[in-house]
C-alpha cells in the first residue's frame, strides 16, 4: 500500500500541473497538507516529545528532507516526467555509499562500488532515452514530452540526494520518534522553506483535489502504510517492497498519462532498481 501511494505522486502532481499549479505551489500545499494530518494524529495520541538535542539535526531534516526534496522532485515530475522522477528518487542508496565514503570514511566493497556503476550507467541510459506520450491515453491532455533534459536529471538526482537521508537521518529519528510525531515538527519546517519561492494562484476544484490527493494520498497514508508495515516486516524486506514503488509510478503513469520510456529508458530503469535491491540484500 505504501509503496502504491508513493507510485501516484507523479499522476496527482500532473493533474494539479494541468490546473496550472506550479511545482513549487504543489511542493508548498503538500507539506501543509500533510502536516494537517499528522497534527491530528499526533494530537489524538499526545505524543508531541522532542528532545531538545535533536532541534537542529530536525531543522536539517526539515530543510533538505522537505523543503528541497519535495521541489526538486516536483520539478524532475513537471520536466522529465512521473516515471522518470521515481525512478532517479531511487539513486538514494548510491548517495547513501557515496557519501558514507567521503564523509565517513567507510570503506568501498566491490558490491559498494559495482552498485554505484549500475546507478550511474543506469542514469546515463535514461538521460540518453527519449519519453513519449499517447495523447489517447493521456486524459489530463498534456502534451508529449521531449527527451529529457538536464533541468529533468539534475531535479531527479538532487530529489534523489535529499531522499537518502531517509536512509541515514530516518535511521535516528526511527530509534527516537514515531512517523507521526516526527513529521509534526519537519513538516513545519519545509514547508516554510518553500514559502517565500511560491507565487501562489487561483486554484480550481480539480486543482485542490490533486494537491489533496498528493498530500493526503502520496505523503500521509503513504507513511502511515510503510511505518505500519515495519511493525510485521523486518526494514530490510520493507524497503525492498517499498521499491516497488518506481515500477508502479511507470505503470500508472503509462496508463494516465500515457508516458513510457524508449528502449535503452527502460533499461536504465532495471539497474537502477537492481542496485537498489543488491544494496538492500547485503544490507
Amino acid at each position: 500500500m505504501a509503496a502504491s501511494c508513493w507510485g501516484m505522486i507523479g499522476v496527482f502532481s500532473s493533474m494539479a500541473f494541468a490546473q496550472g499549479i506550479t511545482p513549487m505551489e504543489v511542493a508548498f500545499w503538500r507539506a501543509v497538507l500533510a502536516w494537517i494530518c499528522f497534527a491530528i494524529c499526533t494530537g489524538i495520541n499526545k505524543d508531541i516529545k522532542a528532545d531538545i538535542k535533536d532541534l537542529p539535526l530536525l531543522l536539517i531534516f526539515g530543510i533538505f528532507g522537505i523543503s528541497i526534496f519535495y521541489i526538486s522532485y516536483q520539478f524532475a515530475v513537471k520536466s522529465g516526467g512521473a516515471a522518470f522522477a521515481s525512478v532517479l528518487l531511487y539513486t538514494a542508496p548510491a548517495w547513501v555509499i557515496l557519501c558514507s565514503f567521503f564523509i565517513y570514511k567507510e570503506k568501498l566493497t566491490l558490491t559498494r562500488i559495482f552498485t554505484v556503476i549500475m546507478v550511474i550507467l543506469g542514469v546515463f541510459l535514461i538521460s540518453n532515452s527519449s519519453i513519449n506520450s499517447k495523447e489517447s491515453l493521456n486524459f489530463i491532455n498534456s502534451k508529449a514530452l521531449p527527451s529529457v533534459g538536464i533541468t529533468a536529471i539534475l531535479s531527479g538526482l538532487c530529489a534523489g540526494l535529499c531522499y537518502s537521508l531517509y536512509y541515514t537521518m530516518g535511521k535516528y529519528f526511527s530509534k527516537k520518534y514515531s512517523s507521526t510525531n516526527l513529521f509534526f515538527y519537519v513538516l513545519p519546517v519545509g514547508a516554510m522553506g518553500i514559502f517565500p519561492f511560491v507565487n501562489f494562484r487561483d486554484k480550481s476544484i480539480a486543482a485542490w483535489i490533486a494537491l489533496i490527493l498528493v498530500s493526503l494520498v502520496s505523503t500521509f497514508f503513504a507513511n502511515f502504510f510503510y511505518y505500519h508495515g515495519l511493525k510485521f516486516l523486518e526494514p530490510g524486506k520493507a524497503s525492498i517492497v517499498a521499491s516497488l514503488e518506481p515500477v508502479i509510478a511507470a505503470i500508472t503513469a503509462y496508463f494516465f498519462l500515457g508516458e513510457y520510456f524508449s528502449i535503452i529508458g527502460y533499461i536504465g530503469a532495471l539497474l537502477i532498481l537492481g542496485a537498489v535491491l543488491i544494496t538492500i540484500y547485503k544490507k
